[in-house]
């Protein structure tokens, strides 16, 4: 098929399109550009940019509509390469990577804190894993004509354990994953149309139900294609205007290193100024507070409720101004409702004061490979081992995590052959690194401009990107006068990681469409993942467990039907859990891919290279393995450890955060695996 004039002549016309839809797609630029220009508003333009971009998601989507089980699931196995490797590309840049991925290379640097691994940890460890796809896994799975990765475990050990296991990991990890996709949904749409984040969540989610509830991976491929092209021009462009601003050359990843030397003398500076210094005590004397406070929490939330409610009395019988009740009486009703609320709420708020207590506010030097120093006193060495020890930890997760995601890797199941599959990979690498060259500097230009351009302004003179992020989430954004000089100190500005991205064109000056655009590449980034992510949790619990553990005998259009209805269930209540907004995006990521890393990829591996792996020695090592990793992760979750009234804190086992459990659960799962392989060979060859 690869070969026929057919394919060739299907290709061609593929081609055309692409050339068709990228003509259009910078022509509507320039379109939203000269409307700008001739006095649009900007109420207007964000949500022009919504509309356009999830209602041409959801034409391609219908246009894609299926009812044939082959095209619904592996996309007719058609695809060519080049294609692939840009649906691949948009399935793999989340939200994480678009949105997030410069956020925390701004915040941590390239090597990282002590607690933290450093941005440069995902790139290395989410490319690698491409090639770990490329030469262990895809061209075996694509071999085998399969259409779900649960499939693999049913065809390869047998038995009905191997795919029940392997269909519940999906969905955990997979879900897991989507909810990040979706919380970056809510953010991007809230952005664009000014509206609250749950509503934001519903309109976002109305794009992926469109793309992946009518034609599955045919409609989600294409989908994925056309959201590639509107991610990467949103993040090369601002990139390169800020280069050439700065530094007089667009091309960013060439010249960013210039900006690093004058960094590292603006810290120099910060570190050594004493209005940072008073901002630094200030943070020192809330973190003793709060670990006062914890030590009888129940005594101090009455203690704190009386003197509030005291407050709000006596201002209403001094008739006091409206404002200042108000004011009061929010004060009251943010209180924490019982001991466990209190107990999560102030360690987390004693963290937090604690490192911002640390000079640059906690934020690692950007020209400093790791925290600590190898060469100093004790506690510097023993910061410096933690801090390599977590940056390696979890780039094995992610790159070990990435050749177990059952979402990338059901995407080389598209392609016409083997050959192609592995094509495939080498043109996603391709893709993927267009983006991750420029990642890096994206984060070294925004850190610069912030220093140089932000910090030190009044606050009065603020930018107005500042005022409108921290009142749309105060955890994206926040700025307070902290030691009362009317002046912006560095420790007095806090930036989420998941706001750097988005507020790039704000902050470079430039004109709001690359706002608009930069928030549309954000909504395709993250619609593209949650598109193979629901399909994925959708064809786990309809195709690998309804019909095979409750309903033998489905003809394949019904199962189409079922999937397409789980899809929707599955969706609403991950919107639901994306709304109660559980963590950062980078960290709920980078959690998935522990999981997938410990649940799939030694049963995996083993079983594709040794054949003396056996079925139930597949099935222990996935459950101790993963069961391992969410032991782990669950031990050291604030909100587990404060429903059982655990210390506050938490109990790392050799420093290692729990985001990057899968250090822990792979390597148990290929033990598990090859010593129950062996004694069930050896028993089996003495009986």
């Amino acid at each position: 098929m690869p070969d026929s004039p057919a394919y060739a002549a299907y290709k061609r016309r593929l081609h055309r399109i692409l050339a068709f839809y990228i003509l259009a797609l910078i022509a509507f630029l320039l379109l939203m550009a000269w409307a700008e220009q001739s006095g649009l508003s900007r109420r207007w333009l964000g949500p022009i940019f919504l509309f356009s971009t999830v209602m041409m998601y959801g034409g391609i989507g219908i246009y894609g509509r299926t009812a044939d089980p082959e095209e619904y699931y592996v996309a007719g196995r058609r695809i060519p390469p080049v294609y692939n490797g840009m649906a691949a590309a948009a399935d793999w840049m989340s939200a994480a990577s678009f949105i997030s991925l410069a956020g925390g290379l701004y915040l941590q640097g390239f090597g990282g804190t002590e607690t933290q691994a450093g941005g440069l940890a995902y790139v290395l460890g989410w490319t690698g894993g491409f090639c770990l796809v490329a030469l262990l896994i895809a061209p075996h799975l694509r071999k085998l004509n399969l259409y779900t990765v649960p499939d693999y475990f049913k065809e390869r050990f047998g038995g009905r354990w191997p795919r029940r296991i392997a269909a519940f990991s999906a969905v955990l990890c997979s879900f897991t994953y989507v909810v990040a996709q979706i919380y970056g949904i809510g953010l991007v749409a809230s952005r664009l149309t000014g509206v609250q984040f749950e509503i934001g969540i519903m309109l976002g989610l109305g794009g992926v139900v469109l793309c992946s509830f009518l034609g599955g991976m045919r409609a989600i491929t294409w989908t994925q294609v056309a959201q590639y092209i509107i991610l990467l021009l949103a993040f090369l462009i601002p990139v390169s205007w800020l280069a050439y601003k700065q530094l007089g050359n667009p091309l960013a990843p060439l010249v960013y290193g210039e900006q690093l030397e004058k960094i590292a003398q603006l810290e120099h500076d910060l570190m050594a100024s004493p209005a940072e210094k008073q901002v630094q005590d200030e943070f020192a004397r809330r973190a003793r507070e709060y670990a006062v406070w914890l030590q009888d929490v129940e005594g101090t939330l009455k203690r704190e409720r009386a003197a509030k409610q005291e407050r709000v009395r006596a201002l209403k019988s001094q008739n006091a101004g409206m404002e200042l009740v108000v004011a009061a009486t929010r004060e009251l009703a943010a209180l924490p409702h019982d001991v466990a609320t209190a107990r999560e709420r102030w360690t987390r708020a004693m963290q937090e004061s604690e490192e911002r207590s640390r000079p640059l506010g906690g934020l690692m030097p950007h020209s400093q490979a790791f925290a600590g120093d190898p060469d100093g006193t004790p506690a510097e060495r023993e910061t410096f081992q933690s801090s390599r020890a977590n940056f390696l930890a979890l780039m094995f997760c992610l790159m070990v995590g990435t050749a177990g995601l059952p979402h990338l890797l059901t995407r080389y199941y598209t392609t016409p052959s083997v050959a192609t599959a592995r094509s495939s990979v080498a043109w996603s690498l391709f893709f993927i690194t267009l983006l991750y060259l420029s990642a890096p500097a994206l984060a070294v230009l925004v850190k610069y401009e912030v220093m140089q351009n932000v910090v030190g302004s009044s606050f009065d003179a603020l930018p107005p990107w500042i005022a409108q992020w921290s009142r749309m989430d105060g955890s994206l954004v926040s700025v307070s006068d902290i030691n009362g000089d009317g002046i912006l100190q560095f420790s007095e500005l806090r930036l989420g990681a998941d706001v750097i991205m988005l507020a790039t064109p704000e902050l470079g000056g430039m004109p709001y469409v690359v706002s608009g655009l930069v928030a549309a590449g954000g909504l395709a980034a993250a619609l593209s993942t949650a598109d193979g992510l629901l399909l994925t949790i959708s064809n786990s619990l309809v195709r690998d467990t309804y019909c095979h553990e409750v309903k033998r005998i489905v003809t394949p259009e019904q199962r189409v039907i079922l999937s397409k209805f789980a899809l929707l269930s599955v969706a609403t209540v991950a919107a639901f859990v994306a709304a109660l907004k559980p963590a950062e995006i980078l960290p709920l990521v980078a959690s998935s891919f522990s999981l997938a890393a410990s649940a799939f990829v030694p049963a995996m591996i083993m079983g594709i290279f040794w054949s003396r792996t056996t079925g139930p020695a597949a099935v222990a090592g996935m459950l101790i393995g993963l069961g391992t990793t969410v032991l782990y992760m669950m031990i050291n979750a604030p909100s587990v450890r404060a429903f059982f009234a655990m210390p506050a804190g938490q109990d790392l086992w050799f420093g290692i955060q729990p985001l990057s459990a899968g250090v822990f659960g792979v390597p148990v799962g290929f033990v598990v695996i090859g010593l129950l392989s062996l004694l069930q060979r050896r028993k089996g060859a003495s009986a």
